[in-house]
């Protein structure tokens, strides 16, 4: 979205600003006393100059919305004070004041400061009623300056809460892209997961439906070695390249019992350095005789990538195949070794 640069609006204010100093400076002649009146035009100059120039959040601090609403009320008393609100033909121009005063609360309710823009053209409308009667609203503009205000107060908030609706449909357009994108990454692991067990279980569903269900001790045995590598697929993902796939299935088939767990510690390694830490589990497991083997992923803001555990039972274990550990205390430590991730 293209936006009006600021110098621009700064600029076209200033210059709206400077044009009620023009009128009251060649209205001089008008006034009883002129220093009142050059008194005033002082204050607005800084009030307005200090609203456009000063940088910092769009709403504008306290201190300064009241110093801007001082202002408001010390210039139509400053310089009615030094016309005479019975004079024929009117004070022309002289009057200046009622649109510097609208202008600089028009200015405070542009940066959300509604309530002290509010006070301060209440007090114009009060103080010119008092002044010359209500029959001068409209004569010296005052009517216009309300309506300023007014138009100022309506579209501030209606830029705010269109800002405040486009932040939230960004924040849905990207909550909506995040859950999407898991969705998407979702289906794909499930796909890839089911295309990779098909291609490990066809061929020993194949034999089953040949033999009609008929299979040897040693085909039993197969099935529940292939469920393992299954189950390794699914609850050890990033702790899988093919030497350790064979690592894994060498000691299940001599009666190891072998659990693989990633927990995610190893989501951060890609490429070589998750090369190098399964080179290194695999020639781990290549020399363990242990009966027991259980390997798992270390936290994410661990050093360690793999923590791998040997243990040695003092009772066969070679009769559970099922994966699950035991909780025998008497188990030897035959293997610990951990795996760092640099």
């Amino acid at each position: 979205m293209i936006g009006i640069p600021r110098i621009i609006i700064v600029g076209i204010g200033g210059l709206f600003s400077l044009y009620h100093l023009v009128l009251g400076l060649l209205t001089l002649d008008i006034p009883r006393n002129a220093a009142p009146v050059i008194a005033a035009m002082v204050l607005y100059a800084a009030a307005t100059s200090l609203s456009l120039v000063r940088r910092g959040p769009v709403r504008m601090p306290i201190w300064m919305a009241a110093f801007n609403v001082a202002v408001a009320i010390a210039l139509p008393l400053l310089v009615t004070n030094e016309l005479d609100s019975a004079r024929e033909g009117g004070n022309g121009y002289a009057t200046w004041y009622v649109a510097a005063v609208g202008t600089l609360m028009t200015i405070t309710s542009t940066r959300r400061r509604h309530l002290f823009a509010w006070v301060g053209i209440t007090f114009l409308v009060v103080q010119t009623i008092i002044w010359s009667g209500p029959s001068t609203l409209l004569e010296i503009g005052v009517v216009g300056s309300v309506s300023w205000v007014v138009i100022s107060h309506v579209l501030s908030r209606s830029i705010a809460k269109a800002t405040k609706d486009a932040r939230r449909f960004a924040y849905a357009e990207r909550e909506a892209a995040d859950w999407q994108a898991a969705q998407e990454a979702h289906v794909f692991e499930r796909q890839f997961r089911l295309g990779q067990t098909s291609s490990m279980a066809l061929p020993m569903l194949r034999r089953i439906e040949r033999s009609r269900g008929d299979l040897t001790d040693e085909e039993r045995r197969e099935c529940l070695y292939l469920e393992g590598a299954i189950r390794d697929e699914i609850r050890g993902r990033n702790l899988l390249n093919d030497p350790v796939r064979e690592q894994v299935m060498v000691h299940r088939r001599r009666g190891a019992i072998v659990t693989l767990l990633d927990e995610g510690g190893m989501d951060g390694l890609a490429g070589p350095a998750r090369d190098r830490v399964l080179n290194q589990l695999a020639a781990a497991l290549r020399g363990s005789t242990a009966d027991k083997i259980i390997v798992r992923t270390a936290s994410g803001s661990s050093a360690t990538a793999v923590t791998v555990v040997g243990l040695r039972s003092s009772t066969a274990a070679n009769a559970a195949l099922d994966g699950e550990l035991g909780d025998d205390e008497d188990d030897e430590i035959d293997l610990w070794l951990e795996i760092p991730k640099d």
